[in-house]
């Protein structure tokens, strides 16, 4: 019998969280024991602090489980604590959890340039979680703090992670064409979005670049040496409820080979791959040829959407493009989060 990991839940009752809800319902050994949310909620069942919008009914093991509070004492008995909070109310809570002993894996934005701090993507820097022992040594804390990257950042970072060895990048321009759900279900009103693009994602533009670089950087002596790529983002919403689109053109020295490109991408495997992790993709790379697309509509089902769908790849003399697609609420929140305490576990930090 596999000794499960116990974990709670902050921001249990947001679309992050209930996503993460019903991903841990059947989980081989991730139990989820504990579910935690506003104050106004302690105490209530989870089934009636929630307003669930998941397609699926509340999991029965969750759904009648006692909202705690965030306060360490609620969370003693748990081997990890999994974060989907505001990024406003993330620092301060975390930051209490881990000086008092807890690992936390969080989703929040708080710490995720932190030098101590492991940003992960898994398929693409589960190495970085060598940054532990650093943190053990530099930060009074007694427990541990991993940060997931931001949903466009963990979506745009997976084919260029494969693309590293084949491409010698000058510049890399992305415009985003990112869904309302990466605002919360009530971030952005619905007569603000109808019919409407806003060519502003307020933080967006500066988190890409910088998150991007520390997901790809070397790590070296303990300490990541930055990628340094020159990535230059324009971050839009529009009206689509779920999936996050860049459409990424990076300027090249001389031509590459589309299909030599193509392989690369479909062929790129990881540690979760090798280990055959349960939350992992098999294909994290889905490579499409045809010339509309990925869509929203049709490409987020792929492996219960912790794939990106990747399309009209194009080479052309010093340009390379290209358009990824991924669920923002799952490969950029949810299912990031739980993979990487697969990782966590499958490498011993838990």
């Amino acid at each position: 019998m596999v000794d499960k990991i116990r974990v709670s839940l902050l921001g249990s009752t947001g679309m992050v969280g209930q996503k993460m809800v019903r991903m841990l319902a059947n989980h081989p050994y991730i139990e989820l024991v504990k579910v935690s949310a506003s104050p106004s909620k302690i105490g209530k069942k989870y089934r009636e602090a929630v307003k669930w919008i998941e397609p699926d009914e509340i999991p029965e093991k969750v759904a009648d489980l006692p909202m705690v509070s965030t306060d360490i004492e609620d969370h003693k008995d748990v081997d990890v604590v999994l974060s989907a909070l505001p990024n406003e109310l993330a620092e301060d809570v975390e930051l209490k959890l881990v000086k008092e002993g807890k690992i936390v894996v969080s989703n929040a934005s708080p710490f995720r340039m932190d030098p101590d701090v492991p940003l992960i993507n898994p398929e693409i820097n589960w190495d970085h979680l060598e940054l532990l022992k650093r943190q053990k040594l530099n930060k009074n804390w007694k427990g541990l703090l991993i940060k997931n990257p931001n949903c466009t950042a963990a979506i745009l970072s997976m084919p260029l992670k494969p693309l590293e060895r084949l491409v010698k990048a000058k510049g890399i321009y992305v415009t985003t064409l990112q869904a309302v759900s990466g605002a919360g279900y009530s971030g952005l009103p619905f007569m603000a979005i109808e019919g409407n693009v806003i060519p502003w994602i307020k933080g967006e533009e500066d988190k890409i670049p910088r998150e991007i670089n520390k997901m790809l950087g070397k790590l070296i002596n303990n300490s990541i040496s930055q990628a340094g790529l020159q990535i230059y983002a324009t971050t839009t919403r529009v009206p689509v409820k779920i999936g996050h689109m860049g459409v990424i053109n990076i300027v090249t020295e001389g031509k590459v080979n589309e299909e030599e490109i193509k392989k690369s991408l479909r062929e790129f495997r990881s540690l979760p791959q090798e280990k055959n992790l349960p939350t992992a993709p098999k294909v994290p790379i889905m490579v499409l040829d045809e010339e509309d697309r990925p869509q929203p509509m049709r490409d987020l089902q792929y492996y219960n959407g912790m794939s990106v769908a990747v399309g009209r790849v194009r080479a052309e003399e010093g340009l390379l493009r290209l358009i990824v697609l991924g669920d923002n609420l799952v490969r950029g929140a949810a299912g990031i989060t739980i993979l990487t305490l697969e990782v966590m576990k499958e490498l011993g930090y838990v």
